[in-house]
């Protein structure tokens, strides 16, 4: 789905929106508003990518989808240089591990990626999924079935599918952000830690008290969150407008 915010420039590129959802489940209305909010970030169309959902299509299905979604850019004249990826929650995984198989594959990379809440071990190692019990709207308890599901079998100490255990040399620009009461902080914390000792560009921007993908209280104008969410749009617009241009 094809969503452009007023002010949005197609020659400044494209920005390729990956839901959330726990790698099951789509919403395509909150998708739609998710990705007009980044195409007035970034100021280009975004591309709201409608990837494979497990349990019906697991593991790499769903990966699969993000590198085809950016390759057929690439084959319609988009420059790897002037496209972003962007997406919180399973999206923010997905988008890491495509990164990961169009590095290895010696694609065309972006320009650079916003991951919000990644999940980037699948082996539940991180310890803000027990220090961060009921502070965040995740129940840690669920963590493990998601996992499960999404894998099928797949080993969960491996990349691309576990992020955190890929060769991150030469991966874009990044910038990781959490909320500092969510479950999966440390994902977001050891990943950036391994991607800037990999010689990688990378913010990682911590909200304190803010749950898992808290910018998508964008929905609801009577949210406490909102001026949070607003402050990561803002962050979003002025990281992009620093990427370097190609």
């Amino acid at each position: 789905m094809w969503v452009t915010a007023p002010g949005a420039k197609p020659e400044a590129g494209v920005t390729i929106y990956v839901h959330g959802g726990g790698f099951s489940h789509s919403n395509p209305a909150m998708e739609q508003i998710m990705a007009h909010r980044l195409s007035q970030a970034t100021g280009r169309p975004a591309f709201a990518a409608d990837y494979r959902l497990a349990p019906a299509h697991p593991y790499p299905a769903a990966v699969d989808d993000v590198v085809a979604v950016h390759r057929s850019l690439l084959a319609q004249d988009v420059p790897a240089g002037r496209i972003l990826l962007a997406g919180e929650s399973a999206g923010g995984t997905l988008l890491l591990s495509a990164l990961l198989v169009l590095a290895a594959a010696g694609d065309s990379l972006p320009a650079g990626a916003v991951a919000v809440s990644p999940i980037t071990d699948f082996t539940d190692s991180s310890p803000s999924i027990r220090t961060n019990k009921g502070l965040d709207l995740i129940d840690p308890a669920i963590m493990g079935s998601i996992g499960e599901q999404y894998l099928a079998g797949a080993r969960p100490d491996q990349a691309p599918q576990s992020p955190l255990y890929g060769d991150l040399r030469g991966l874009p620009p990044l910038l990781i952000v959490a909320g500092g009461d969510e479950v999966l902080l440390d994902d977001s914390r050891r990943f950036a830690e391994a991607a800037s000792a990999a010689g990688v560009d990378t913010a990682l921007d911590v909200y304190d008290g803010m749950p898992h993908a808290f910018h998508a209280v964008v929905l609801s104008p009577d949210d406490a969150h909102l001026p949070t969410a607003t402050t990561f749009l803002r962050r979003v617009a002025d990281w992009t407008a620093r990427l370097p241009v190609t």
